[in-house]
Order: C-alpha cells, then structure tokens, then sequence
C-alpha cells in the first residue's frame, strides 16, 4: 500500500533511508581489551588506548572483524575482502582522540538486502554498506548546573552502522525494516538489538516529494532515535513539515534534527552541509583488513537458521498460516519458546495457544517471551490435555488462568478442580435429555426451521455440565434428539 501524504496541492511520497548503528556483541572493545559490559561505574571500563592517552597503539579485536562479516552474510551482502580503517576527525568532549576510527572509502560489508513481509506484498530493502567503527564515550549533562561530566565506559566499543538505501516509503516500512533488522542481528548473536540501553540507535533520512516523481529531495537526518515506535513516529511527524514547508512556498534545508517524543516533534539541531570536511585518511596505526575466502566461508557454514528460512520451515514442517508464522520468527526466543510447545504435538494449537492466549497475557503486563509466566513445557502439557480431550477449550481458559495465576501444571489444576471432560455418551444424554424436556418451546421453534437454535441448546447442555461435556459429543446428540 502507497503511503501518501495529502497536501493542499499535490500528494506527496516520503523518501527514507536509516542508517542503524549496532553494538557487536563482544567481551571486549574494538581495539582494547577493555570490558564492554552495560551498566559499569562510571569510566570502570575504559584502557589507555580508549582514553587517548599519547603514544598507545590500537590492536584490532578479530572477534569483532567476524562478528561484522557475520552480520554481512546474513544480510545477503558483499563480503570486501580488503578493507580499511580511517580516521574520521571531529571533535567532541567525550571523543579524547580527537578522531573516531571508523570506515569510509572501503568498508567490511557491500550492498545487500532485507526482506519485509508488509500486508501488500513482499518488499525488498537495499542495503547500502555495513562498516564498522568505535563508538564515543558519553556526555552527561543533568548531575550538576554548572558542569558536564564525561564517561568513556562507550569509548571504544565496536559498532555495526548498516546503512539502508532510501527505498522505505513509509513509517510502516521503516519501522518493519528497523524489527527485522533486529531480528536478524539477534539470530546472529552479533548485537543483542536493546534500544533501551542504546546497543541499537537510529538515524532516519527523510525527504519528500511529489507522488510519482523520481528526484530525491533535500532530505532531513533526525538523530538517535531509540525505539522502533519513536522512529515511525519522527518520521511521520517531518515528512508532514516537509510538505507544509514546500506548500507555503518554502525550502527544505538539509540539517539534523532531534526528535522530541513528549512532544511529538521534530527539532532542528544544527545545519548540515552536503557533506562535513572529516579530512578522512587510513589510520597509519591500523594495517588493512585483509581477509581470505576460506575464512569467510567458515563462518558463512557456522550461521544459525535466520528468520526468513525459519518462517518457510514452519510453515512447512507445522502446517501454520503464513501469518502466525511471522510472528512466532519476528524474535529469536518465540520462536524456540514455540517449538518446544509444539513438539510432538498439535502445531496449529499450539500455535494458537502461543500467539492469542500467551501474548495476550505477557501484552498485558508488558513482559517478553523469556520472562513468561508459564514455562514452554507446561503450555505444551495443556495442548496435550485439549488434543486428547481430557479438557475442553472452554475449560483450557479457566486452566490457563490458574497456571498464569500460581505457576502449576495444569494436570494438576485439572484433577485438584475436578476440571476432566465428561466423553461418557450415557451421562451426556441425560443431560442433552433434560434440556430438551424442560425446553418445548425452544424445541418447537427449532423443528419449524429455526436451525441457528442449536447453538442455544449446546449453551444449556454445557451450563448443565459446568462446561466440561465433550462439545463434540454434546451437538451431535443434540442434533439427533432434536430432529428426531
């Protein structure tokens, strides 16, 4: 579906490219030994290398070298067996080098693609290039009036940035892409995806123009953006002051922007040119990265299943919708958190079971797969108790309420409540008997061809049996009765 924007004169199309940078996941920064862990005292974790002190010397970390080249296999990419680091110089506070070793001319990773599955199809994400580089360290500006305070416990830590092409064309497009991306780097174990903690930022391109045009307009670049909503929603917000700004006969200038989400807005941080005067050159500490085909090969045998392959085995080997298929894949820990409920048992139930019941609860309390109340186990245990008819589905809601409840496997649940469906014909036909004999008028109506009535008298039947009757049972002895 065309995402268009409605102006007073024209529709305009959104333009977008994100450029994501991702912290690799490693126990040890880029070109340090020192540790990466989150949450450390205050410039705990930083050597003389990530201080800038003179005379220190960067070491590459390799593990780094094939956590990236992970990555850019699994992004369907170009693997550069030469590479090079620069140095890209800017300064800021918390960057003591004066200089952020990064990649420019000659990154790790090529142009390559990702794959969303949107409700009108298929769409297909250039990726631009993966390069690595070190992050900053941190400023802190909200512990004292008068002072900043620095921490470079994040100087020096590796960083992913894949940066998109600009074929996303809308703020459900981009924040799919963003989902997807993190999925895919989590499969991986290359970035641990927490935009919570900043191990996953955004920054959003985006510019406007009219519907069915080819130029690219001057385009905005809102910075660090931390969660998959926010993204969306800056976007949504500055494509619309795009189009008020050309509608009122007014330029777009190219600058960066910070979004406010208290606000909802879109605010000008400071002007950009068409491209900053970093006087790149290849770091003379740093020789190239040279990599061969067999190294690269060896990691490309070791990748894990990625989504995409995960979504066609389900739907293959489980007999899923291409739909719930998407959802149980769309994170790592669903996905094995499902296999275990559906091993050796009913998938599409316990698909179901996962999906509607399960994520309406953990939706609820605002909680993820792994801090579940109910271990994968014991909602497997439940799916065997409605497969094999010893509960009823109506019956599985109280039990699963319990089990969320106090944590008990619902075997036991069933036989403290006295909770197994009644399979006995004998004992359901005297039930269906009487609710056929106090009910003549309902009767009557149903024989003179009020056929929906049935439902009714299952409802009677199942009230009757505090709902544990087999439904099964209970409307094919219903309907004889009744139109006997």
């Amino acid at each position: 579906m065309t995402y268009l924007i409605q102006g007073r004169t024209n529709d305009w199309e959104v333009v977008i490219g994100l450029e994501v940078h991702a912290q690799i996941i490693s126990d040890a920064k880029l070109f340090s030994g020192a540790a990466t862990s989150f949450g450390a005292e205050p410039n705990s974790q930083v050597s003389l290398v990530d201080a800038g002190m003179p005379g220190m010397l960067p070491v590459i970390n390799e593990f780094c070298i094939q956590q990236a080249v992970r990555t850019g296999l699994g992004l369907d990419a170009k693997i550069n067996l030469h590479s090079v680091f620069e140095r890209k110089n800017y300064f800021y506070p918390d960057l003591p080098q004066g200089y952020q070793i990064s990649q420019y001319l000659h990154p790790i990773v090529g142009e390559g693609m990702v794959r969303l599955d949107m409700p009108d199809g298929t769409r297909e994400i250039g990726v631009e290039r993966l390069h690595m580089e070190q992050d900053a360290g941190k400023s802190i500006h909200d512990q004292d009036p008068n002072r900043t305070f620095i921490d470079l416990n994040r100087s020096g830590v590796a960083l992913m940035e894949i940066v998109s092409k600009p074929d996303l064309r809308s703020p459900e497009e981009a924040g799919a892409y963003l989902r997807k991306l993190r999925a895919i780097v989590q499969y991986l174990g290359t970035c641990d995806g927490n935009m919570e903690q900043g191990s996953l930022r955004c920054d959003a391109n985006v510019s406007v123009r009219p519907s069915g045009s080819d130029e690219l307009r001057t385009r905005a670049e809102i910075k660090n953006i931390n969660s998959v909503r926010f993204v969306m929603q800056a976007i949504e917000y500055e494509a619309e002051r795009q189009v008020d700004v050309y509608e009122t006969g007014g330029s777009v200038v190219q600058e960066t922007r910070l979004y406010d989400p208290d606000r909802g807005e879109t605010r000008s941080m400071r002007s950009k040119e068409d491209a900053h005067d970093y006087r790149y050159f290849p770091d003379p500490d740093l020789l190239p990265i040279d990599l061969t085909p067999d190294f690269v090969e060896e990691i490309k045998k070791n990748l894990p299943e990625l989504p995409d392959a995960k979504k066609v085995r389900f739907i293959s080997e489980y007999g899923v919708t291409e739909s719930d298929a998407g959802i149980l894949v769309a994170e790592q820990e669903t996905a094995k958190y499902f296999e275990e409920v559906a091993l050796g048992r009913d998938a599409k139930l316990a698909a179901n079971w996962v999906i509607h019941e399960l994520f309406g609860v953990l939706n609820k309390v605002g909680k993820g797969i792994s801090d579940s109340p109910i271990v994968a186990d014991k909602l497997g245990n439940l799916v065997d108790l409605i497969s094999n008819n010893v509960i009823s589905s109506r019956i599985a809601k109280d039990v699963f309420e319990e089990m969320v409840a106090k944590g008990k496997d619902p075997g036991v649940i069933v036989e403290e409540k006295g909770l197994k469906q009644i399979t006995d014909a004998g004992e359901i036909e005297i039930a269906v008997n009487n609710v056929i004999a106090d009910n003549a008028d309902q009767v009557k109506k149903f024989r003179e061809g009020n056929q929906k009535l049935v439902g009714w008298f299952v409802g009677q039947v199942m009230k009757k049996t505090q709902g544990k009757a087999n439904p099964q049972m209970v409307n094919e002895l219903l309907l004889e009765k009744l139109k006997g």
